[in-house]
């Protein structure tokens, strides 16, 4: 939104200097983008009167000029041809920038003979493109300064032009009038009484208006317009053309900058009609669907079917609130127009616009909202200014469908002010603020004004009255403490379960990696999720379309990525929430990690390998170990579809208490999201670990026994279909107390290990670590340990001790 200082005075009786208002408005939220002053460039210029004038004696169209200044008399070389003896000129003296030339001039030598300034033409001083010869002064005193003059003969040309940036809920601040209103609720000035016309029509208006019945819902609310016979178009007056040039608006005729000028001045966009080039009456209606119409723009633009749009009885002459139609638009041979003004649904103008592509200030208005109230008044102000500057006779004014009822009231609550925003107003100031900017106050209710659509209950009444008081005058106080004494703690203990997971992945020497929570629904289907329950009613592409069922999914394509730029060895996690539903309940808090690759670089030793399933385990029990997870578990076959066969299981306490799953990504599963090579992850379930009934600050005291312990190896003669946990598991269980672990390490598989024990058969060997508390353990001790052991052994697995 562009506009000048003189043009806000005609709505703000204000001496504010400019750097007041600027920063006023900032605070007011119509925050500031662009200050352009024309005065600022120009101040170091004065008045000057050339005493003397000779011809320079080494060139026939220099002259050598005594210039009277501030400063006293001074020699000018000067090539005007207007340079002579009596006129007041504007003299730039040396060290003053020429913004015209973008040069600063000095003291130099013009042909052997000194010159101290330079005598300026507006070119050089980018007033205009007249360089013909200096500028001649009717008048003025020698060392005033150039711009004082200009502010007084011609204030246009030293007008500061301010460009501010608004908010799509302050449509009225799309209007001049709307901006002075906020100043002068600020006490920047006093708010002149609004501009008010009544034209009395002399005859009725040959072009009727009408609405269709599917348009009044949701397309247009009112619609008004009047006939001006007998005008006289053509250039608009100076003042109107210096209004619009100094915003960027190039003047067009008079009938076009009128209705230019209440676009910006009263946020009122108004069309006008060549009403000889319309063909019967006008009527709002909706496209059919492959119309078309040349737009002002002189581009033809095809229509959609359901488009609002304004036709005569043979064609389109209008896109409804948008861009009036070439066909109709007023020229300088225009003598009868048709004055428009109408209220449309600002959503159908903004989705008309966006499937058009236009551009314009009537749209950027019209899609934000505008005054339904001044529909009327507005018709009247622009046949009033019409008249003025073009003569002719008016009509009645044409109507169709009826203003809205915009009205509502909320209370204000004066005490909200201190709780809602923290400062503390004398309600007579909150009431005062609020008249100020339009609002009637009857009682405790204040009723909005029309202007003000963004203004939809009392909490809002307060915003308002917080940004006339400023919110820079808010003072920072701190928070009460809610209890007494030493604060609680803030971090839950899911909070610290899921830190102490991340330290621990990051230490086992994972990136961690941070990706959305929506997925598209083919990688969903992958990981058991993809349905209805998790898709999103307004994606942001098709390719995130679902919540994602696993944080594998993300890792997957995350590692995709890095494989397509060239790394191969990759060790991903994530910390983060999974969804297996679309309620807020239903959703996990999970820690995935995903090896891809090797385990390490190459080097002499031969230590790398690719990485196994037993890597993955190896993780998920770390990190289940650094969050309190019990040590005593269950390693169940996984039956997760991502996962390899026979190649995955979970950690679980029971059956149906999961803490996590791991095992070898399934080839079909690596193929289709994109991997190369062999993949191992782990999912951990953060809340499915139990939490400790009692919680400390410290930890518990370190048990350490001064006894010697004593380790036994048995090997265990099973079935091939026997798992090496459960022979472990069942070891472990022999006695509680003095067992302290159970290692599984060395396995005789093959057919040799056959021809020996037989066939299906396999060995496993285990070492059993007794650690006494009480007393050195005695043979007789260790023996009967080792009878359980035996019998824990077969009576799980069947196993016998091989011989």
């Amino acid at each position: 939104m562009k506009f000048t200082l003189s043009w806000l005075k005609t709505h703000l009786e204000t001496d504010a200097p400019l750097d007041d208002i600027l920063y006023a408005l900032t605070d007011l939220g119509l925050e500031v983008e662009e200050v352009t002053d024309p005065a600022a460039k120009l101040a170091d210029f004065r008045l000057g009167k050339v005493v003397k004038a000779e011809k320079h004696p080494d060139a026939d169209k220099l002259r050598i000029c005594t210039v009277a200044t501030a400063d006293g008399e001074t020699q000018i070389i000067c090539g005007a041809p207007n340079a002579r003896e009596g006129i007041t000129v504007v003299v730039a003296k040396p060290g003053t920038y020429i913004p015209g030339l973008d040069i600063t001039i000095q003291v130099g030598k013009i042909r052997g003979i000194e010159s101290f300034g330079m005598m300026c033409s507006e070119r050089e001083m980018e007033l205009s493109e007249e360089h013909d010869g200096i500028i001649e002064l009717p008048e003025g005193d020698v060392g005033d300064r150039f711009i004082d003059y200009l502010a007084k003969v011609d204030p246009a040309k030293v007008d500061p032009m301010i460009e501010i940036a608004i908010t799509p809920n302050r449509p009225d601040a799309l209007g001049i009038r709307g901006i002075a209103r906020d100043l002068a609720a600020r006490g920047l000035g006093v708010l002149k009484p609004a501009p008010v016309a009544k034209v009395a029509g002399t005859f009725d208006s040959p072009i009727t208006v009408s609405i269709d019945a599917d348009t009044r819902i949701e397309g247009c609310d009112v619609f008004m317009g009047r006939m001006i016979r007998g005008v006289k178009n053509g250039p608009s007056p100076k003042w109107l053309q210096d209004q619009l040039l100094a915003i960027g608006l190039r003047p067009i005729s008079i009938l076009v900058d009128v209705t230019n000028f209440f676009t910006y001045d009263q946020n009122r966009p108004l069309h006008v009609f060549d009403a000889d080039k319309v063909h019967g009456n006008l009527r709002v209606r909706r496209a059919k669907g492959g119309e078309t119409i040349v737009a002002l723009d002189d581009k033809t633009y095809e229509l959609q079917a359901g488009m609002v749009v304004i036709s005569d009885d043979n064609q389109i002459e209008s896109i409804a609130g948008i861009m009036g139609g070439l066909e109709s638009g007023c020229t300088e041979e225009t003598v009868n127009v048709f004055l428009e003004a109408a209220v449309w649904e600002t959503i159908q103008i903004a989705k008309t616009g966006r499937a058009l592509k236009i551009n314009s200030d009537a749209r950027y208005r019209n899609e934000r909202g505008i005054d339904p109230a001044f529909n009327a008044p507005a018709i009247e102000l622009a046949t009033q200014m019409i008249l003025d500057l073009c003569g002719g006779e008016v009509s009645h004014v044409v109507t169709a469908g009826e203003v809205p009822d915009v009205s509502r009231a909320y209370k204000l609550d004066t005490d909200r002010v201190q709780s809602l925003v923290g400062m503390e107003i004398e309600p007579e100031v909150q009431r005062a603020s609020l008249e100020a900017l339009g609002f009637v106050l009857e009682g405790d209710m204040a009723w909005v004004p029309s202007w003000r659509p963004d203004v939809l209950g009392s909490a809002d009444l307060v915003e308002e009255v917080a940004r006339i008081a400023s919110l820079t005058k808010l003072e920072g106080r701190p928070m009460a403490r809610a209890t007494v004494g030493v604060p609680g703690p803030i971090l839950t203990p899911m909070h610290r379960r899921e830190s102490m997971a991340r330290r621990t992945a990051a230490a086992l020497g994972y990136n961690e990696c941070v990706t959305y929570s929506f997925i598209d629904k083919a990688s969903a289907e992958l990981f058991g999720g993809g349905s209805n329950a998790t898709m999103l009613a307004n994606p942001i592409s098709s390719e995130m379309s679902h919540m994602r069922p696993d944080l594998l999914a993300g890792l997957m394509q995350a590692a995709a990525r890095n494989q397509a730029r060239g790394v191969a060895d990759l060790a991903l996690f994530e910390v983060g929430p999974a969804f297996h539903g679309g309620e807020p309940e239903e959703q996990h808090i999970q820690v995935a990690g995903l090896l891809v690759g090797a385990t390490g670089p190459k080097d002499v030793h031969g230590e790398r390998r690719m990485v196994d399933v037993f890597d993955a385990k190896a993780d998920a029990e770390a990190i289940l170990a650094s969050i309190g997870a019990p040590t005593r578990v269950q390693i169940l076959r996984g039956k997760n579809s991502w996962w390899h066969p026979g190649r995955n299981g979970s950690i679980c306490l029971g059956p149906k208490k999961i803490m996590a799953s791991f095992g070898q990504v399934h080839p079909k599963t690596l193929e289709k999201m994109g991997i190369n090579g062999t993949a191992v992850a782990f999912t951990v379930y953060l809340e499915q670990p139990p939490f400790p009934r009692k919680t400390k600050a410290t930890r518990a005291a370190l048990v350490a026994s001064d006894l010697q312990a004593v380790e036994r190896d048995f090997a265990f003669v099973v079935d091939t279909s026997v798992e090496a946990l459960t022979l472990v598991n069942a070891a472990a269980s022999a006695d509680k107390v003095l067992i302290s672990d159970v290692i599984l390490f060395d396995e005789f598989t093959g057919e040799k290990a056959e021809s020996q024990m037989g066939a299906d058969k396999k060995s496993l060997a285990i070492t059993v670590r007794l650690q006494p508390t009480d007393a050195t353990l005695k043979v007789k001790e260790i023996e009967e340990i080792s009878a359980k052991i035996l019998e824990k052994v077969e009576k799980a697995t069947g196993g016998v001790l091989r011989s």
